[in-house]
């Protein structure tokens, strides 16, 4: 059946908890929708990783600035989870100006006997009261329930494009087009600016923050990306306001590729770093790039994503598809990094073998225990027949948002309103 699709339901974030047992989604809708992975039994061992929907709730709420005439759309740019310290999940969630702090918990008992209450949740009259009850738990049908336990707000002039947890799980930094707030978990009202790129006069503004995200491992380390296509580290020992980096990454351009659209292909939509620490990976229009920490003047591997459309610019920049921006993830062991294309493709590059391959999510190949099959798009002349033309692919089916299991081979792509969930075929 094909759900009918709004605006409200594309899906614009996708991530996976710190174990994988839950996957959260946000929609343009301001939703928060999390699947949770099915539980293996004994008489079905092949379902074991089937996502089923856990919880659903309302995120954020459209709002108006009045003081600037402006809209705050409800659309979720950013989730990410905080480790498990018990039986409760918590995660961040972010539109464009105000980050919120879920608690996801269940719920299967009940009280019952009040004394100063009936049945129904109403007072009883203390007159009438004539013996003590000792109220008791009942079993009840499971409920999970999602409640906002904080409300980081008013710290933003311009859209936030990224938040990111802290390893010391006390701290978050959330960043928008010109600045980077540091936050304490526990305090609403006040954060911390520590990069504020704004130039004092506006009109000499030649670049903006497009994503931000803290070292897995070291509390004091974290990394932005330019829509320059430069890469800057900085430590928060050296100083409060992190305005001097510490590493600055940036691959010379070669002059012989330029064009009027380099400056808008070489924006960084996207930058993560690795599980171990060591490497930082980066997505600009047409490539992923892998950087070491320890050599700052060019990236150690370039990855082609989707070099076809080099020779179709033009017609993107007319419709506004140069301006997309896909994300980029790592699997469990930083051997394989996946990226969104168009035509709902997505590729996948191994590091140690250099092999490369683009599978396709959509409906026909979506059927349980069907196998994708790697896809090939021909640039001109003749055209086989398991080949797709490049005239032929379709912009508006764009894979921006994926995210990949922290210790399996199992992949969610997000292809506009739908949810792709793959894994790795077990015999």
């Amino acid at each position: 059946m094909e759900l009918k699709k709004t605006r409200a339901d594309i899906i614009s974030t996708v991530e996976f908890n710190h174990t994988g047992e839950l996957l959260a989604t946000g929609d343009k809708g301001g939703r928060v929708v999390i699947f949770q992975r099915e539980q293996e039994s004994k008489n079905q061992v092949h379902r074991r990783g089937e996502y089923n929907v856990y919880s659903t709730f309302q995120s954020h709420e459209p709002e108006f600035d009045y003081l600037k005439s402006l809209e705050i759309e409800e659309k979720i740019n950013k989730i990410r989870w905080l480790p498990q310290q018990n039986a409760a999940y918590f995660l961040l969630s972010t539109n464009d100006k105000t980050v919120k702090l879920w608690k996801v918990s269940e719920r299967d008992k009940r009280p019952e006997g009040y004394n100063l209450k009936d049945e129904e949740g109403r007072l009883r009259d203390p007159a009438t009261i004539t013996t003590l009850r000792v109220p008791v738990l009942r079993p009840m049908d499971l409920m999970v329930e999602a409640t906002p336990r904080r409300v980081f707000a008013n710290a933003h002039t311009y859209h936030i494009n990224s938040i990111s947890v802290n390893s010391d799980y006390e701290t978050y930094m959330s960043a928008d087009d010109l600045r980077i707030n540091l936050w304490n978990f526990e305090i609403t009202n006040q954060s911390f600016n520590i990069v504020d790129i704004k130039p004092a006069n506006m009109e000499e503004l030649t670049e903006v923050i497009t994503a931000a995200e803290f070292h897995p491992h070291h509390c004091n380390t974290f990394v932005y990306s330019s829509s320059k296509g430069t890469i800057r580290l900085c430590d928060m020992r050296a100083s409060a306001l992190c305005d001097r980096h510490t590493k600055f990454f940036e691959e010379p351009e070669d002059p012989s590729n330029r064009s009027f659209f380099s400056e808008i292909i070489s924006s960084i939509s996207d930058v993560k770093f690795s599980h171990s620490g060591r490497y930082i990976m980066t997505r600009d229009y047409l490539t992923v790039k892998v950087w070491d920490l320890n050599m700052e003047n060019r990236p150690i591997e370039t990855y082609q994503v989707h070099d076809y459309l080099r020779s179709k610019l033009c017609s993107l920049y007319e419709n506004d598809c140069i301006f997309d921006k896909f994300e980029c993830v790592w699997n469990g062991s930083d051997s394989v990094i996946m990226t969104g294309s168009y035509n709902n493709f997505f590729r996948m590059f191994d590091r140690n073998t250099k092999r490369d391959v683009t599978l396709e999510a959509s409906r026909e190949n979506s059927k349980p225990r069907a196998i994708l099959k790697p896809r090939k798009v021909c640039v001109g002349g003749k055209r086989r027949k398991d080949e797709i033309s490049v005239d032929s692919l379709d912009f508006s089916k764009k894979i921006l948002h994926t995210a990949w299991h922290p210790s399996e081979n199992i992949i969610a792509v997000a292809a506009t309103n739908n949810l792709y969930i793959f894994q790795d075929k077990v015999n």
